[in-house]
C-alpha cells in the first residue's frame, strides 16, 4: 500500500464525490482515478478493496464535517438560552449544507452499511460517538435542555438536512432557518 498521505486524501475526497454523484454502485477504483485526475490503477495502489475505500470515505466525511478550532472555541461564547442553541444548530446545518456532496455520500454509505458489516461498525461507532460528544458538550456548556433534547434535535435536523439537500425545492433556505428555530423552541423543555 502506498503511503503518500496527500494523495490518499485526494483519492478519498474523489471517492466522496463519486459516491454523491453515482451512488455506491458507481464507486469503482477507475471512477475514483478519473475523478481525482490520476493515472488508471492509482486508487488500487492505495486501497486494499472497495470495502476499504468505502470505510475510508466514511471516516473522511466526518473529518471534513468537523468545525475548525475557531468555531469550536466560539461555541462557548454568548448567553445560554434558546437563541444560542438555535444559532449553534443553524451553524451546524449550514456547515453540513456547504459540504453537500459529503452528506449525500454519507447517505449512500449508510445504505451500503446495511450490506457491509465493517462499514456499519465504523459508521455506528462514529455516529454514536458524535451524539455522545454533542450531549456532553451541551450539558457541560449550560445550554438549556437535556440529553433527550439533544437526541431529538439530532434526529429532527438530520431529516431536515436530508430533505434540503436531496429535494431542495421542498423547503427554501429561509424555511430551513425557521424550522431550525421551531425545532429548538419545541424540543427544549421549559
Amino acid at each position: 500500500m502506498r503511503r503518500n498521505v496527500e494523495r490518499r486524501a485526494a483519492l478519498v475526497d474523489a471517492a466522496i464525490e463519486v459516491l454523491a454523484r453515482e451512488g455506491a454502485r458507481g464507486l469503482t477504483f477507475r471512477a475514483v482515478d478519473a475523478e481525482a485526475g490520476v493515472p488508471v490503477g492509482t486508487a488500487s495502489n492505495y486501497f486494499t478493496s472497495r470495502d476499504d475505500l468505502f470505510t475510508q470515505a466514511g471516516r473522511r466525511i466526518y473529518e471534513r464535517l468537523q468545525p475548525d478550532a475557531t468555531t469550536l472555541a466560539g461555541r462557548l461564547d454568548g448567553p445560554r438560552d434558546l437563541a444560542r442553541v438555535t444559532e449553534l444548530l443553524r451553524e451546524v446545518v449550514g456547515r453540513i449544507s456547504d459540504f453537500r456532496t459529503g452528506y449525500l455520500a454519507l447517505l449512500e454509505l449508510r445504505l451500503e452499511a446495511t450490506r457491509r458489516p465493517e462499514l456499519r461498525a465504523v459508521l455506528t461507532e462514529r455516529v454514536r460517538a458524535d451524539v455522545e460528544v454533542n450531549i456532553a458538550h451541551h450539558l457541560e456548556s449550560g445550554l438549556p435542555g437535556d440529553a433527550t433534547t439533544v437526541r431529538l434535535l439530532y434526529l429532527a435536523l438530520n431529516w431536515l438536512i436530508v430533505e434540503h439537500l436531496t429535494l431542495p425545492g421542498v423547503f427554501t433556505d429561509e424555511d430551513v432557518q425557521d424550522l431550525v428555530a421551531l425545532a429548538v423552541e419545541r424540543a427544549v423543555p421549559r
